[in-house]
């Protein structure tokens, strides 16, 4: 009798959390930093490591495959985010550019003038360019040359994952991605100090 009364209670605990549960919507904040990468390149490896590293440290990453759900618009959920991200870091791998998607969340980070860091991940960066297969219009195509030599011209990390120390990099990065935050913090501050000044 004792073991029907047991169960029973913790089928209804368990109803009453999964109702609140439900009942409780999270806020959600903004993301801090935006992951750009080349997801069958990289996102069981090195941006996964990265995302997962960020968000231990309290940090608010965005990684398409960890923030968005199925039915989410793919345009409208990654343009968001990048838009209201205060740091980009884009890793750049070999087949990088064959990706239209990465090609476009790029120039989007780099058009919003966010603060950049690439990650050269077994690529050099003289090796990345955007060539025309015919699938894009030729404004598509200038605006994503224009961002990635803005990023190709931007000091960097990079990582070659056969010789690179993993957790040496993943500390390197995450500092990078801090100072980054630090100072955008710093200057929106300023900015923010500027406005009301001005506002008198």
């Amino acid at each position: 009798m004792q073991r029907y009364s047991s169960s029973s209670s913790a089928k209804n605990l368990c109803r009453k959390i999964l109702y609140h549960r439900n009942q409780i919507q999270p806020i959600r904040r903004p993301c801090d930093v935006f992951i750009n990468h080349r997801g069958i390149d990289t996102k069981r490896t090195i941006s996964g490591l990265l995302y997962d590293h960020l968000l231990r440290i309290r940090l608010n990453p965005f990684l398409d495959s960890k923030n968005m759900k199925p039915g989410d618009r793919l345009f409208d959920k990654i343009d968001t985010a990048i838009r209201h991200s205060k740091v980009g870091v884009a890793v750049f791998s070999p087949r990088y550019c064959e990706s239209y998607f990465c090609l476009h969340e790029l120039a989007l980070i780099m058009e919003s003038r966010k603060k950049v860091i690439p990650i050269f991940y077994d690529v050099k960066p003289s090796q990345l360019q955007v060539r025309d297969d015919g699938t894009c219009s030729n404004k598509e195509l200038q605006r994503f040359r224009w961002a990635l030599e803005e990023a190709k011209y931007t000091v960097g990390l990079t990582f070659d994952s056969l010789q690179g120390d993993w957790s040496e990099f993943l500390t390197t990065a995450t500092d990078a991605v801090i100072k980054n935050l630090i100072e955008e913090a710093e200057e929106n501050g300023k900015r923010g100090r500027l406005c009301v000044v001005q506002d008198y």
